[in-house]
Order: structure tokens, then sequence, then C-alpha cells
């Protein structure tokens, strides 16, 4: 009888620890677009880091300015944007574009030219995180560039209104909008 309790313990452990290792893998990160003072958007997980070497499982994460989202685990600290635009420019799209206070998040680098974050690239069409989405839209495009103070977001519900291949050609191409002459 003791034999068989033992030997169950030891794969009831291996069983949760399993699902533990699971669950973080699979763990999904929310960006959201409410209004200029309730947003969250993908940083890098680490301080003082340029956005493409934060590109890799797990080398990001969710910073959020108002109520936190799912796998949120940072806050700005002070005003991200220091001038913004929330747009609606077509049905089924919302977006942000602006200019930033680099220093509202330690994550960024100013020297950095900055990246881009998406649902649907990355390795699989799975998204850079992977599983990562905008609430409540499917799909989302990113770009965060501390080098000009600027940076966009869009969310939508159609693929093809989020375009993530112009990820090297900087918000105004990727999502056009207003940038205030940010620098």
């Amino acid at each position: 009888m003791y034999k068989y309790f033992k030997s169950s313990i030891v794969v009831f452990a291996f069983l949760f620890l399993s699902m533990v290792v699971e669950n973080a893998r699979m763990q999904r990160l929310e960006v959201k677009i409410n209004d200029p003072n309730d947003f969250c958007l993908v940083v890098p997980k680490d301080a003082n880091t340029r956005i493409g070497d934060s590109e890799y499982p797990g080398g990001e994460t969710v910073w959020c300015q108002g109520p936190k989202s799912i796998g949120a685990t940072g806050t700005f600290n002070g005003k991200f944007w220091s001038n913004v635009e929330v747009s609606r420019p077509k049905n089924g799209v919302i977006q942000m574009t602006g200019c930033i206070n680099v220093d509202s998040c330690d994550r960024l680098r100013k020297d950095d030219g900055g990246g881009q974050y998406d649902s649907n690239g990355g390795e699989g069409g799975r998204g850079n995180p992977a599983n990562s989405f905008c609430s409540p839209y499917p799909v989302y495009v990113e770009l965060i560039e501390p080098s000009a103070r600027r940076a966009c977001i869009r969310c939508c519900q159609n693929a093809a209104d989020c375009d993530v291949t112009k990820d090297t050609s900087g918000c105004p191409a990727v999502i056009p909008g207003n940038y205030f002459g940010c620098a």
C-alpha cells in the first residue's frame, strides 16, 4: 500500500509540474487600447533592452497605463505618451499613434531604433510574442521607436488591416496616423 501511495505522489507531482510548465509556455499576453490613459503595450521583459533583442520566447512582457490586462507585469512610470491620437480609421480598427516619453519605461533604450511586436508574425505566424492578442480584437501590430520618441499600435478585427510585413519601415509606414512631428 505504501509503495502504491508513494508512486502515486510521484506521478501526481510530475503531472502538476508538467501543467505548470505548459501553462507558462502558453501564457497569452494581452495588449489593449481604450483611451490615452487606459492601454497596454508589449515591451521588453528586461530593463534597458533593445526591442530586437527582446524578440525571443519569454523576452517580452506587457506594461499598462490604467487597469492591467492578462499577462501584464508592469505599469508605466508616468505618462507614456507625450502626444497621442486614438482613432478608428475604419470599421473594425482602433489605433494609437504619437510621441512617447521613453523615460516612462525602464525597459526601453533611448538609442534603440525600435522594432515590432504583433499577433500574426513570428515563427509559424503565431505572433511575436507568440499567442499575444489585443482585447477585444484578435489581431494587432505595435511598433516602439525609442530613438525617434515615437510609438504606434493598431488593433484589428481583420488581419488584412494590421500589416505585419513592414516591420523595419517604421510607424508612419505601418500605421498611418498623427505623429505630431515627434523628435
